[in-house]
């Protein structure tokens, strides 16, 4: 039998579905695929044939485009795909004051595949720039969607978990932790200046969760010299000192992510390990964790979700193939899930971005708001 979520007798609702506003019953982690016009401005840019204003304005246009789409397969947000971006977290990064990108001789080892090389070092004290160029991404989404417009940016613990030994400058820390403090203020400054904007709906995309649940990655950052005993516990107040005096009616998620990069992976292992310090005790709204393969283990940890307003937005659909899930499949899981954490407190999306780099996933366009459409419709039949 289909779970069902009713409404109070007397109050109106949406033929389409119920929503908890944000998160959304029917919702995106954030990016899409980079259609061919804004792949061939980028290409002319990068080979100097096209101006800084000329890629812009290709981005204008197929960003318009893009919240359209969003709006006509149902969805009641709108991202603006990360179409500015190279990377998921790089570039929101990069424009931090003290933080430049590095080209190591290595790329990031996905598997069976090395992404393009790119890094992170610290030089100075890091700090949130009043002009960072991403609150005018934000300002124009904002300006070209009646729908609830949804900034992504990476999550502070992915800057320290993804820096060599020798990526600190001694003259401004210590070590990497010893930036943690202005990390804190960092995103506090940059919570506070999304919200200037406007923004409503933050999330801070987070790859860090999922490494911590496997071993291997958990070696490999050993031997990239981090103390990882205890770390989750340190990211848990790392996160919350990022999010104290966030506003009441902002809501800020995150999503969790096992890797993403021209359909391949990165860890493997359940939430256990980490789920009582994400779920329980890090202050965020909600959660989009990844459930699209077996790879992120059973639904059990779920039951570290505190009772009451945060929501766990279920991942069922994957963004690494093109092949849609079978309703049925999609709704038995909603229901094992629903075992665990009350209905009202879950949500659907796909289990990640559909090009956290511009590359892209293995789809196509098509597959990707059929994938979209799906999500939606589900979520009609489950929550309306």
């Amino acid at each position: 039998m289909t779970p069902q979520l009713g409404a109070p007798d007397g109050v109106g609702i949406d033929s389409r579905h119920v929503s908890i506003d944000p998160p959304f019953r029917a919702d995106v982690v954030g990016s899409f695929l980079r259609p061919a016009a804004l792949k061939r401005a980028r290409a002319l840019a990068e080979s100097g044939e096209l101006d800084a204003d000329g890629l812009r304005a290709v981005e204008d246009a197929e960003i318009t485009r893009l919240v359209a789409e969003q709006a006509n397969a149902g969805l009641r947000l709108a991202t603006d795909g990360e179409f500015r971006r190279s990377w998921w977290h790089f570039d929101f990064l990069g424009g931090l004051d003290g933080v430049n990108l590095t080209h190591p001789d290595r790329g990031i080892q996905f598997e069976g595949v090395e992404s393009r090389r790119q890094g992170l070092s610290i030089d100075g004290r890091v700090g949130f720039p009043a002009d960072h160029p991403m609150l005018a991404h934000y300002r124009f989404l904002a300006a070209h969607t009646a729908a609830t417009p949804k900034m992504t940016i990476p999550s502070p613990t992915v800057l320290h978990f993804r820096l060599d030994p020798d990526a600190v400058d001694a003259e401004a820390y210590d070590d990497a932790e010893d930036a943690f403090d202005d990390l804190a203020r960092t995103y506090r400054d940059a919570i506070a200046a999304f919200y200037a904007a406007g923004c409503r709906y933050l999330q801070f995309d987070d790859t860090v969760w999922a490494y911590l649940c496997s071993d291997a990655e958990l070696e490999k950052a050993a031997a990239r010299g981090i103390r990882t005993e205890g770390l989750a516990d340190r990211y848990a107040r790392l996160l919350n000192e990022c999010l104290a005096g966030k506003p009441d009616d902002l809501t800020v998620t995150t999503h969790v992510c096992r890797g993403n990069f021209r359909s391949t992976w990165i860890s493997s292992g359940g939430y256990e390990p980490v789920a009582e310090q994400l779920l329980a005790q890090v202050g965020y709204d909600g959660y989009f964790l990844e459930y699209d393969s077996e790879r992120a283990g059973t639904f059990e940890p779920l039951r570290h979700l505190p009772e009451g307003d945060k929501v766990v937005v279920l991942g069922l659909i994957t963004t690494k193939s093109g092949e849609l899930e079978p309703r049925e499949d999609v709704l038995r899981r909603i229901e094992e899930a629903a075992t665990i954490v009350p209905l009202d407190q879950l949500a659907l999306s796909p289990q990640c971005g559909f090009a956290s780099t511009e590359e892209g996933n293995a789809l196509t366009e098509d597959q990707q708001w059929a994938k979209i459409r799906e999500v939606v419709d589900i979520a009609d039949e489950v929550w309306a």
